[in-house]
């Protein structure tokens, strides 16, 4: 009875479709799985009824980006209501900001030489929430570069020529938005961003867990994160953060996994939320 709590799907920056992903997961014999799109909800339901026929629950989840001294902090909320209007509008303004981004990378891009159009990269990303990944799948696609991991490495990560940041709101903000919502906030693979330093800060305004379990967390960090979890009573969670088998961190479903029971504890801690606010059953699939 195992969970793989970060997954993502064509909702996002994943490579596989919200169906795709949990037929995956069936077939390597997980019970649960949490869809955690980077702001956007679209690839829940889909995933919920594929989940439903293959006899794997699906989690709702979301996957925020946050910053704090300029560091990207990325933050889960897990078991939010998806119908919530507020956390609606709120991720509508975040991809808003995601699509004006595209187009400045795009307008950097050009500069360079690269033959990248804006009409290209939304098509690549569909309906998703759009992002760099596909701005470098359009990158490959001019034969420029080779791979989409060259194109990060060489043109759109941080420092680099095409690189553009885009509007985050911060962490304790990012909390909040999930709490609102119901849900039950995490800090997402702190040992990739540094930021020990911010997990007693959240606390007091609802930080609820750690994503100790990641496949770029070493032996020594997982020890250390799990300790940390013991210490302030936090829920230590775990997963993939699978993009797909395209993608170029190579991370593989299922690589990261928690033991069932971690999905009652994120239950349990949910359902106070809710009563807390007076918000009934709606984070739940």
């Amino acid at each position: 009875m195992l969970a793989d709590l970060h997954v993502h799907t064509t909702a996002s920056d994943g490579t596989e479709s919200p169906a795709e992903v949990v037929a995956r997961a069936s077939s390597i014999g997980l019970a649960a799985l949490a869809i955690a799109d980077h702001d956007t909800l679209e690839g829940i339901m889909p995933a919920v009824e594929e989940g439903r026929l293959r006899k794997v629950e699906v989690i709702p989840a979301i996957e925020l980006g946050t910053e704090y001294n300029g560091k990207e902090i990325h933050l889960l909320g897990y078991l939010i209501d998806i119908n919530d209007s507020v956390l609606q509008e709120e991720l509508g303004f975040f991809r808003n900001t995601r699509r004006d981004r595209v187009g400045r990378i795009i307008n950097r891009l050009s500069r360079l030489g690269f033959p990248v159009t804006r009409e290209r990269v939304m098509e690549i990303a569909g309906s998703g929430s759009v992002g760099r990944p596909h701005i470098a799948r359009a990158m490959v696609e001019t034969g420029r570069v080779a791979t989409v991991e060259e194109a990060f490495d060489r043109y759109i990560s941080e420092g680099k020529p095409g690189f553009e940041p885009r509007v985050k709101c911060s962490p304790a903000q990012g909390v909040g938005i999930i709490r609102r919502a119901g849900g039950v906030p995490v800090l997402a693979h702190p040992g990739l961003a540094d930021a020990d330093d911010l997990i007693k800060a959240l606390i007091p305004g609802g930080l609820a867990g750690i994503e100790v379990y990641h496949p770029g967390h070493t032996p020594k960090m997982v020890s250390h994160y799990l300790e940390v979890c013991g210490r302030h009573g936090l829920v230590a969670t775990g997963g993939s953060d699978y993009h797909g088998m395209e993608n170029r961190k190579h991370n593989l479903l299922g690589a990261c996994t928690v033991q069932y029971r971690v999905v009652g504890l994120l239950k349990e801690l949910a359902a106070k939320s809710r009563a807390a606010t007076g918000r009934g059953q709606g984070g739940t699939c």
